[in-house]
């Protein structure tokens, strides 16, 4: 999609600080201290992005929000007074998004190797969630069965589809492992796969223990990147 006007406007503008160079400020994001090509389309990428700008003006951590956003308008996955697990939750977007959702009542717990700034109404762990601890770390936040379980879970690319097919699918299936111990009868489970979706053995028992099984990409997904969704709902507990 294109920036609206004001944006590329605001892209546009003559450098205060350097007079007379001609160089606009765009340019100068994308020159400086850029020494890598992938570098500098990542940041092209961002700088034209509308769901970038959209998160900035009205306050989500990330435009991963957006992703969220569309598939719980699609499924209906977050309710009022729910409890919810996100894993992988940084930088928090998703976060923001199930706290604004379940209201007041509701509970929310996020996990991340990386640290996180707080998330006010949100529960947040600096922890490995494939260490063994992390269960029972979890589980005990929850203070009960969870309604939700959310994976936005990435490994780090390789640029080998298959190895990065299989590591994903194995955050995926760690995923489900969880949510099939804290759900609640009728619950829900998202969680992020690779083109070609949940495969083999992960398929067979979303299937046999959801009573809807889809696989989606919402359209904040960017086009280029091979991400889409395992959504599983109606869990027959």
């Amino acid at each position: 999609m294109d920036d609206k006007p004001e944006e590329k406007r605001r892209w546009n503008k003559k450098l205060p600080d350097a007079p007379g160079e001609g160089r606009k400020l765009g340019e100068r994001v994308l020159k400086k201290n850029i020494k890598s090509e992938s570098s500098r389309r990542w940041i092209e990428r961002q700088v034209n992005d509308p769901y970038v700008h959209r998160a900035q003006a009205e306050g989500w951590r990330a435009r991963s929000a957006f992703k969220l956003i569309e598939l719980d308008d699609k499924f209906g996955l977050i309710k009022r007074g729910a409890r919810v697990v996100d894993l992988g939750a940084a930088p928090g977007g998703w976060t923001q998004v199930a706290v604004d959702r379940v209201g007041e009542k509701g509970r929310v717990v996020g996990i991340d190797l990386l640290q996180m700034d707080a998330i006010p109404g949100a529960d947040l762990i600096q922890l490995d969630f494939m260490d063994d601890s992390a269960p029972d770390v979890l589980k005990k936040l929850l203070g009960g069965p969870a309604d939700l379980v959310l994976s936005d879970m990435a490994a780090s690319a390789t640029g080998h589809s298959q190895t990065d097919h299989l590591k994903i699918m194995a955050l995926a299936e760690a995923a489900y492992d969880f949510a099939k111990d804290v759900l609640k009868p009728h619950g829900a489970f998202v969680a992020k796969v690779l083109q070609g979706g949940a495969t083999g053995e992960l398929l067979k028992l979303l299937k046999r223990d959801f009573a809807e099984v889809k696989h989606v990409k919402p359209p904040a997904s960017r086009s280029d990147s091979a991400e889409i969704y395992v959504v599983a709902l109606g869990f027959r507990g």
